[in-house]
């Protein structure tokens, strides 16, 4: 199987690369974004899975994905993001995606999940169908907004403000401020003591 992945965080390529490769059966291309993944794409197709990162450049969401469907060398393709949320997973699949791949997946699942769409079937992780809506009944997160939940959770993964801007599509600056507001909300701190008061409470 011939697999396509898409994505701007070399630390996430080199990783997916290196699962995917040692489980024998698919051969890797990359790309760093979207118009070297349409050149790709035309290049070398057709690819049995393009796997896209939903933030990277030229992707402009949900256009890029409705372009890569539409072009002849990609049998299947599918979306991997930081941004893993249950609308946006829908309207993925609602435009003919194959899947919906959330970056927090360990790799194993990973790669289990881009084999199973290679052969054509769809993948959407069953936690994440069920999160978003168990998530807005907790107390903690009714009192952020959606985004602000987004910059909490890349908090309690330990990634920087930069990191969490590059994954939500937003400016750093913009983020600062969901941070600042966000400790206001929740009675932290600093970024360390909102990541321990969502993880106690359960939010992530």
């Amino acid at each position: 199987m011939k697999v396509l992945i898409a994505d701007d965080h070399e630390l996430v390529l080199d990783t997916l690369v290196a699962f995917i490769e040692a489980s024998g059966n698919m051969s890797v291309v990359t790309a760093p974004d979207f118009p070297s993944a349409k050149a790709r794409i035309a290049a070398d197709g057709p690819f049995d899975l393009v796997l896209l990162d939903l933030n990277m450049p030229g992707m402009n969401g949900m256009t890029g994905l409705k372009e890569a469907i539409a072009l002849e060398g990609a049998k299947h393709v599918a979306l991997i993001t930081g941004d893993a949320s249950k609308a946006l997973a829908e309207q993925a699949i609602e435009l003919g995606a194959s899947g919906f791949v959330p970056k927090t997946l360990p790799a194993k699942s990973l790669v289990n999940a881009i084999q199973f769409m290679a052969m054509g079937e769809q993948y959407m992780p069953v936690g994440l169908m069920t999160a978003d809506d168990d998530a807005t009944d907790h107390p903690l997160a009714k009192k952020l907004t959606g985004r602000e939940q987004q910059v909490l959770k890349g908090l309690t993964e330990g990634k920087s403000n930069k990191e969490i801007a590059r994954d939500l599509d937003l400016s750093e600056p913009t983020i600062k401020l969901h941070v600042k507001t966000l400790y206001r909300k929740v009675g932290a701190a600093n970024r360390t003591q909102a990541a321990l008061i969502a993880k106690e409470a359960g939010l992530f």
